[in-house]
């Protein structure tokens, strides 16, 4: 356990995110940790409310900053009520230009002013919907650019990165909070309370629980 240091999670109240949260606490302590986390016009308010309960429940700080400015220059079925979600090509019409790049930024800029290094981020680009700013050559080539841009040795963390979600729901077993992140966290992108079961993103989530549990009860 990192006594002396800190970290900081990009935290969104979901599955990975949540997860890289008891990972970021079992690492560093739970008072060496903080989370930050992004109202960035999102189509649904239960996203930010259940971060805001899991934090206020973990006894974690949470800093919550308004990045909906970005609404003005761009739109998607994640940000618009009235878009139907559905699937462009690879990717889901809910990809978000620029989302992740400026959730970094700004999670590096506040983790500076705090002499914070190392954050956490629950990207993935192995069980994903297909969205850019989820692969690891992006993760590492913000890191150096985050590092050049305010001369700050920066430590961005996936742990997540090659994980499917089978694997993910296994790790949060190991970490003895399955049942809560089961219980507690949110995906669907439709706001649904227990998900919808129809959106890309719960259909994500729902394929790698029944493949884990199905592969618990045969082990």
């Amino acid at each position: 356990m990192n006594k002396n240091k800190k970290a900081i999670v990009i935290f969104s109240g979901g599955q990975d995110s949540t997860t890289c949260l008891f990972l970021t606490i079992q690492a560093f302590g739970k008072s060496n940790v903080e989370a930050i986390t992004f109202q960035y016009g999102q189509r649904h308010a239960i996203e930010l409310e259940k971060a805001q309960w899991i934090a206020q429940d973990l006894g974690i700080k949470q800093t919550i900053v308004d990045t909906s400015v970005i609404k003005t220059i761009t739109s998607n079925a994640l940000m618009d009520e009235q878009s139907e979600i559905r699937q462009i090509g690879n990717t889901p019409n809910t990809f978000v230009d620029g989302r992740n790049a400026l959730f970094l930024l700004y999670t590096a800029i506040y983790a500076k002013s705090q002499g914070i290094q190392t954050i956490y981020t629950g990207v993935c680009e192995t069980d994903f919907s297909g969205y850019p700013d989820c692969r690891d050559v992006f993760v590492k080539s913000m890191n150096v650019t985050l590092n050049l841009a305010m001369d700050y040795n920066f430590n961005i963390l996936t742990p997540l990165m090659y994980l499917t979600k089978k694997e993910t729901w296994a790790l949060a077993d190991q970490l003895e909070v399955f049942d809560y992140i089961q219980a507690y966290t949110h995906t669907c992108y439709l706001g649904v309370e227990d998900g919808c079961h129809t959106c890309p993103s719960c259909l994500l989530r729902e394929k790698g629980l029944n493949e884990y549990l199905e592969e618990k009860q045969n082990s």
